[in-house]
């Protein structure tokens, strides 16, 4: 009676045919399918506003600049944790000492002196999170009042983005429902079992970010928060059943 010889290389080849073919068989006959994307954004009242403010100082000596910064962003911070801000919503950002430099003019000789250090400059970035905004101006009196000069901005944002995203995310698959229900439709088929949901972006949302002028310029005028735009983005597959 005859052996098979599992060792040669064709009948190897025709039983891995044999095995695939099944798998093939299937795939051709993969249902049709349409894939459709949704989206859905709702609007949230920020509850939170991080402020970025600091301290610009200069003399003659760094230790001098260093000092009057240190004096002054002493007094902020302790105004700020008598205002109800905690400590854990203080935070330093940013912390440099510069020299300053002066630059001669081009001499009648066409030579130019190298510069030389005529003082120096401490900065000093603070970013406080307000967690109550009706206490936000008063905040921000605090800062001017006691000698911060830089105000770079206040960013507002939804502490607690949860809800809001859980109802963005339902109308974002309501929205992919309705277009894909809508070409079916038109193309005289029905949706079938889904295949496949994946989120695309989305989340988080944004901080909104509103500009302040500077410190000596700004004018006692109310800030307002507004609202947040809370956004997401599905795509979905169904199946399409004639």
């Amino acid at each position: 009676m005859p052996r098979l010889n599992v060792q040669n290389p064709l009948v190897l080849l025709l039983a891995a045919l044999l095995v695939l073919s099944p798998a093939w068989a299937r795939a051709e006959q993969a249902p049709p399918s349409i894939t459709m994307s949704g989206e859905g954004e709702v609007s949230a009242p920020p509850d939170l506003a991080h402020v970025s403010t600091g301290v610009v100082t200069r003399d003659a000596t760094a230790q001098g600049a260093l000092d009057a910064n240190n004096a002054a962003m002493a007094q902020v911070v302790e105004e700020m944790k008598r205002a109800g801000i905690e400590p854990r919503d203080l935070q330093t950002s940013s912390f440099s000492v510069q020299p300053q430099y002066y630059h001669p003019p081009q001499g009648k000789d066409g030579r130019h002196e190298p510069p030389r250090i005529v003082g120096y400059q401490v900065s000093n970035t603070l970013l406080v999170r307000v967690r109550d905004l009706a206490r936000l101006g008063a905040i921000l009196d605090i800062s001017v009042r006691l000698g911060a000069n830089q105000l770079g901005g206040i960013s507002f944002a939804v502490s607690e983005p949860a809800p809001y995203l859980e109802t963005a995310r339902k109308a974002a698959m309501a929205d992919a429902i309705a277009r894909a229900s809508l070409y079916a439709e038109a193309a005289g088929v029905r949706l079938g079992r889904v295949l496949s949901i994946s989120e695309n972006g989305g989340g988080r949302p944004s901080p909104v970010f509103a500009r302040m002028a500077r410190a000596e310029d700004a004018a006692p005028v109310p800030i307002e928060a507004g609202e947040q735009a809370i956004s997401a983005r599905v795509s979905v597959t169904w199946e399409l059943l004639q």
